[in-house]
């Protein structure tokens, strides 16, 4: 049943990314910000370990796009069941999440990715992304059934049984490419590969208008005892390229992510953070309130911003790199109060 779909990647994901959406989330009813002047310059006095955090009260009324054409004589999936967030982002993306009957759930408070809006949230669930559960997904009776990679080796022959059965891979440096084999697999070839060029084409206006090569930003995120470097091929890395973010010269790593042991690494103009679940923000803390993390640069000028790691790490689609594009307009030329 699968003979005509992509070549299936065999490799297992990465433990699904926990993601401190809840610390945002639980700061917004004391966040404030207010202009200065006329100026681009945002402040703002909602913080984590003294990094502002960056929009609190993300608007995910319009996250997921109007249902979009299939191709002329493709296939035009009625039943859709997703097994990761990658999957759910594309679908969101193409406008066919309300055609989804069924979603493998996320460990944690948020069991879909929150930056896709609340309709996603009370979505049907299959079993968990790491061992989605056969006979929830045969009795929703899916036409397809989309994820990134197989959970267990036998999954994808048992699921092929189902319906047919479609990994896209799940390597953040591929994610366009990734995004448009979701697209084929739905039938939308045509749109996936416009909303990719509107993508495009929006982070470039977006860079332009807060004159992005300006600066250069540093992207951190802290996981369990763990401080790394997120890469120019990072997922976060690469919207910022679209924007034309720079990077600092130490950051141009050739890999996605690097940890780092000397704290200069993570100098920047400005730096972005993001905590990987509970672990990470403690981690994140205590590097943060240290006297080698306080005589950065950044730091000193109050430019240090705490990202929804949800986002820019676990992401991995056109929605996601919309949602980031959104953080850079509110924080690349802004200071923390």
């Amino acid at each position: 049943m699968s003979s005509s779909q992509p070549v299936r990647t065999v490799r297992r994901a990465a433990v699904t990314v926990v993601a401190a959406t809840a610390v945002l989330a639980g700061l917004t009813a004391c966040a404030d910000s207010t202009d200065d002047d006329a100026s681009t310059i945002v402040r703002t006095t909602t913080k984590i370990a003294g990094a502002g955090v960056v929009n609190v009260e993300r608007d995910t009324s319009a996250a997921c796009a109007r249902p979009t054409a299939p191709d002329p004589g493709a296939p035009d999936p009625q039943r859709i069941v997703v097994l990761d967030s990658a999957a759910m982002d594309s679908v969101c993306a193409l406008g066919l999440w309300e055609r989804v009957v069924g979603a493998a759930t996320a460990p944690g408070d948020d069991p879909h990715p929150s930056y896709l809006g609340t309709g996603i949230s009370v979505l049907p669930s299959v079993g968990p992304e790491s061992a989605p559960d056969v006979a929830q997904i045969t009795e929703a009776a899916p036409d397809l059934i989309l994820g990134s990679v197989p959970a267990a080796p036998d999954l994808a022959d048992r699921l092929d049984a189902i319906a047919p059965t479609v990994f896209v891979g799940d390597d953040p440096v591929q994610w366009k490419s990734q995004f448009l084999a979701a697209g084929r697999a739905l039938g939308r070839s045509g749109a996936a590969r416009q909303a990719l060029d509107a993508y495009t084409a929006d982070a470039a206006r977006i860079g332009t208008e807060i004159n992005a090569r300006q600066t250069q930003a540093s992207v951190i995120r802290f996981s369990s005892g763990e401080t790394s470097i997120e890469g120019p091929g990072s997922f976060s890395g690469q919207v910022l390229a679209d924007a034309d973010v720079q990077r600092p010269a130490y950051q141009r790593i050739e890999v996605a992510s690097k940890d780092i042991d000397d704290l200069a690494d993570a100098e920047g103009d400005l730096i972005y953070v993001s905590f990987d679940g509970p672990d990470g923000l403690a981690h994140g803390t205590s590097v943060m309130e240290s006297d080698a993390w306080s005589d950065l640069g950044a730091v000193t000028d109050n430019r240090v911003f705490a990202v929804d790691d949800e986002v820019w790490n676990a992401g991995n689609g056109v929605v996601a790199a919309r949602a980031v594009l959104s953080d850079l307009q509110q924080s690349l030329n802004a200071y923390v109060s």
